[in-house]
């Protein structure tokens, strides 16, 4: 029992907290997950500041539980003896107990959604547009955009821009292994493009010892936390289109990247954190389930996008696109080809409507 003993009460303090889109409260059993660095751990333990009964707050990670691993009973004597109320779980892995314990109330934090039907399911991203500005100073919000563009969408960036390049480093090692790092190199230099997973072991034993179980097992593990996400192509079923989960992440790994490739991805990430399906059409842009085709197009004129589209017009016509929207960096205009209709949108009033649009959002599932 001395393990517990150590970490009854002992909860770390969240410092300079700043509120996320995605409410908890502790009326029930929750699995808070999401991808590593998006949050989950500063959420969780801002809320447990208000809880006044007893908590045993647990972070798995705790290098002291490495040769003393918890157990199911040993967790249920302690909590039976102490009254525990609420069980806190943080950095939990699928399998990590046999069942768990009864308890008042349990939350569960994990990277994947965790199989069991006894929680209610939250899934936490990293920050969309509107989050990242709540992080920003009054007096700069102005340029909420380039600082959005420059740091991404990591909260522990967010929170401290000053040491963006350093915070990124120490998340780069801290978070992954050795030969995690390798791939996500590999990744970033592939970031946005069309491929399949074994293109990506193809391009990874060119650069460091890998066995194809362990790339396509570690492919899928990042693909289910959402470090990596695919988005099919209505034009080649085979090929998918990576990105990486934050822009910013993607550019720090790689010695350049050209600014259509981020804005593209700030588009693409906007449309899955606000939970609206997509498919690419080629590199036309993103298809919706209501066949709405969205375009990146940061800087592009009204009239050079007129005239593009009037030569992609059997394409849209054949895919039965019926609205057009161009989202770009400061630019908005209108036009009509035949029966569609084309709208351009600065980024920041775009992102904003489609959460607005978003049903989900108000439910708590998602942000």
């Amino acid at each position: 029992m001395e393990v517990l003993e150590y970490y009854q009460n002992k909860i770390p303090l969240s410092y300079d907290y700043t509120q996320r889109k995605c409410i908890l409260t502790l009326a029930e059993d929750i699995n808070l997950y999401g991808v590593r660095g998006s949050g989950k751990t500063s959420m969780l333990l801002n809320l447990l500041q208000e809880e006044e009964n007893p908590v045993l707050y647990i972070d798995l990670q705790d290098p002291k539980l490495i040769f003393d691993p918890l157990t199911s009973l040993q967790l249920q004597r302690f909590i039976d003896k102490e009254q525990i109320h609420l069980l806190v779980l943080d950095h939990y892995e699928e399998g990590y107990l046999e069942k768990f314990p009864n308890v008042h109330r349990l939350i569960v934090i994990s990277r994947i959604k965790l199989k069991s039907q006894q929680f209610k399911p939250i899934e936490l991203f990293p920050l969309d547009y509107e989050e990242f500005l709540a992080f920003e100073n009054s007096h700069i919000k102005n340029q909420g955009f380039n600082h959005f563009l420059r740091l991404g969408t990591l909260p522990l960036i967010a929170q401290d821009p000053k040491h963006s390049t350093q915070l990124m480093k120490t998340f780069f090692l801290s978070s992954f292994n050795p030969n995690e790092q390798k791939l996500l190199l590999i990744l970033a230099q592939h970031h946005t493009k069309h491929l399949t997973t074994h293109q990506i072991y193809t391009f990874a034993k060119e650069k460091f010892k890998v066995s194809k179980d362990w790339l396509y097992k570690t492919i899928k593990a990042l693909t289910q936390e959402k470090l990596i996400l695919f988005i099919e192509d209505r034009y080649e079923k085979s090929r998918k289109k990576m990105f990486l989960f934050d822009f910013a992440f993607a550019k720090y790994l790689t010695l350049g990247q050209p600014f259509i490739i981020q804005f593209d991805t700030m588009v693409a990430l906007a449309l899955i954190k606000h939970n609206i399906p997509v498919q690419t059409l080629g590199i036309h842009g993103y298809v919706t389930q209501t066949n709405e085709l969205i375009i990146s197009a940061p800087f592009e004129s009204e009239e050079s996008l007129w005239l593009k589209s009037q030569t992609k017009f059997s394409l849209y016509q054949q895919y039965n696109i019926q609205k057009v929207t161009i989202v770009t960096v400061a630019n908005s205009y209108t036009y009509n080809i035949d029966y569609l209709h084309f709208e351009a949108l600065p980024f920041n009033e775009w992102s904003v409507i489609n959460d607005e649009e978003d049903p989900l959002t108000s439910l708590g599932t998602n942000f």
